[in-house]
């Protein structure tokens, strides 16, 4: 029967929807059009960095070395540039929820240097008007899946966002920060939960960190114990 309906309904690439060996997975061209994160990278946001890095090394990138981030470390699994722009896209503003499964083993993936038994993950939440224009927080459908896939907790109302802010594409890194300054906080009644907990907060695109920086606030302002981050790609100077 399962051989019968794979020649009625094929496995078709996420991003092309050719034909693939197995369910939601890439073709070849795709993968190689898909900028994965690999080799040397910023250990507080996860942007690529040319050269290598010694085991155990720690490097910053230039943006961390002059930003302060509220959080611990960071990873990414994409760049946001070419195909991970697009499935990013896909995901955030086409009603791709599909890609959700395959961007959560992505993510594992790069999870894996900052892994531990006891993280908590947290979405950065969504303002009520974003979740009734898109129906859902693409930020919780990533948590959830990859909490599934890790075997870790997963608290999707720790954080509420109560003001909507600005769109923030063509706002300056400043005002950016001006922006979501105060707009995430801990939930009245949830928020408690996180006291105590290394907390991993979770989003589809980190591009100046203000949105993480906010919900990684707000996450401390709760009480707990260590915050790190971990995004679907991360926007570099380069993609």
């Amino acid at each position: 029967m399962q051989s019968v309906l794979r020649l009625l309904y094929p496995a078709r690439c996420v991003s092309c929807g050719g034909v693939v060996a197995d369910d939601f997975g890439l073709c070849g061209a795709c993968w190689g059009e898909t900028p994965f994160v690999t080799g040397a990278v910023c250990d507080i946001c996860g942007v690529p960095l040319p050269g290598e890095a010694a085991e155990g090394e720690r490097l910053k990138c230039d943006d961390c070395l002059t930003t302060a981030r509220p959080w611990t470390r960071g990873r990414a699994a994409l760049t946001y540039g070419e195909n991970g722009r697009r499935l990013v896209l896909a995901l955030k503003h086409g009603d791709r929820t599909d890609l959700v499964r395959p961007a959560a083993g992505w993510m594992h993936r790069a999870l894996a240097p900052l892994m531990r038994p006891d993280l908590t993950l947290v979405p950065v939440p969504a303002h009520w008007t974003r979740l009734f224009t898109r129906r859902f927080n693409q930020a919780a459908l990533l948590a959830q899946a990859l909490g599934r896939r890790a075997g870790l907790e997963y608290l999707p109302d720790a954080l509420i966002r109560p003001r909507l802010t600005p769109p923030q594409g063509n706002k300056t890194k400043a005002q950016r920060f001006a922006d979501l300054q105060g707009a995430i906080r801990p939930h009245p009644r949830n928020g408690q939960r996180l006291r105590g907990k290394h907390v991993l907060l979770v989003d589809d695109v980190m591009a100046s960190g203000a949105t993480l920086a906010a919900s990684a606030e707000a996450c401390r302002q709760a009480g707990c114990r260590d915050v790190f981050t971990l995004v679907l790609a991360r926007a570099a100077k380069d993609a």
